[in-house]
């Protein structure tokens, strides 16, 4: 028996235990069209699987359900290739969210072009998980969820609300419209500072191409939606430490992240290399110990099960918009989105991670704080 057939007797042990069949007829059974796939899968792990399905090595007909299988039976945790080792080495040498290094993620993936995420995101340009409690679509979702990223912030007219990761600007134009406040936005993203500042033209909104860091003043109440997954763990104490000196002592932040069941110091490499560089998703553990002494917890409410849902929404639109984008986005780039999609859909349907928004005050609400559901 040569390696080539030792590599594909391997794999098919792996994919029997999952539940997956190669060449077989279930949507989540494998189709392989290169025989090389075996090698490089086992080789490279996660990294070497994204990247000969962006190739065309292999196909299935329901991606999502496919790599949901692999997480059930943890085959991410039993080939363990060369570039996890590596990428784990180096999230422990170097500090990859200081410096230049945190203006990577704009330039990476926030500044790939607004036509993707306008053909994405829906009505509103929210690039975060939604609200489906009462909601029937994508728009009333997202609208949803910023009604209640407001209302845990008890927000009335004149507060000054600062938004740490403001991306498109939609929370804050949602604030200053419905709730009267004045804001400010800082986002590391060039395009995403542009259509912020024309979004909110004519409201008492100021946004900035700005790092988190050199921020020095003071706000009534805080907001972060989706920007503390690129904060890395070696900043978390110092995230934290910005927010108290920026919040007035009878303030609110509200923290609204994707939250990880497990500690870890790196993100997946596939997804460092091709979607969100130097990120990483927090879990419990990391999160409480950064704000010991600096905030009280009042609430910490989960629906990470709302991503699932909203994430299949973005795949809707977007397999929907793709002919009329421009040719940049091409087959090797759309195999790309459709694995990140459909990897992050299994990930939050297996609810190996979930969807946190955290409430913190920095001495504690004097009676206590009543959360809004």
């Amino acid at each position: 028996m040569d390696q080539e057939d030792r590599y594909e007797r391997r794999v098919r042990a792996l994919l029997d235990d999952a539940g997956v069949q190669i060449g077989g007829d279930r949507s989540w059974d494998l189709q392989v069209h290169d025989e090389r796939l075996y090698a490089r899968a086992l080789g490279q792990g996660s990294l070497g699987l994204g990247e000969a399905y962006m190739d065309g090595w292999w196909d299935v007909g329901s991606l999502d359900a496919f790599l949901l299988k692999l997480m059930h039976a943890r085959l991410d945790e039993r080939v363990y290739g060369a570039a996890e080792i590596a990428d784990g080495i180096g999230a422990w040498l170097v500090n990859r969210q200081r410096g230049r290094r945190s203006f990577e993620v704009g330039e990476h993936h926030y500044d790939l072009g607004n036509d993707l995420y306008e053909a994405m995101l829906g009505k509103r340009m929210v690039y975060s998980c939604g609200y489906w409690r009462q909601a029937t679509s994508l728009d009333e979702a997202q609208e949803a969820k910023l009604d209640l990223a407001c209302r845990k912030l008890g927000l009335e007219p004149g507060m000054r609300l600062l938004d740490i990761g403001c991306g498109w600007g939609e929370m804050l134009k949602f604030a200053a419209e419905r709730y009267g406040i004045e804001g400010v936005g800082v986002t590391i993203s060039r395009e995403q500072a542009a259509y912020a500042r024309e979004l909110c033209e004519g409201l008492p909104v100021e946004i900035r191409l700005q790092d988190y860091r050199d921020l020095d003043e003071r706000f009534d109440r805080i907001v972060t939606i989706g920007m503390f997954e690129h904060v890395g763990v070696r900043n978390y104490r110092s995230f934290f430490r910005v927010a108290r000196r920026s919040l007035e002592p009878d303030g609110l932040m509200l923290l609204h992240t994707i939250g990880s069941n497990v500690s870890r110091n790196r993100t997946d490499p596939w997804i460092a290399k091709y979607i969100f560089p130097n990120s990483m998703i927090p879990s419990a553990a990391q999160v409480t110990r950064a704000l010991e002494r600096k905030f009280v917890i009042e609430d910490w409410h989960n629906f990470g099960a709302d991503y699932d849902r909203t994430l299949q929404a973005w795949r809707e639109n977007i397999e929907a918009a793709w002919e009329d984008l421009p040719e940049r986005y091409d087959e090797r780039f759309r195999r790309m989105w459709r694995f990140y999609l459909a990897g992050s859909m299994a990930s939050f349907r297996a609810r190996r991670i979930n969807l946190w928004q955290i409430v913190l005050s920095p001495e504690g609400v004097p009676g206590g704080y009543v959360a809004p559901r």
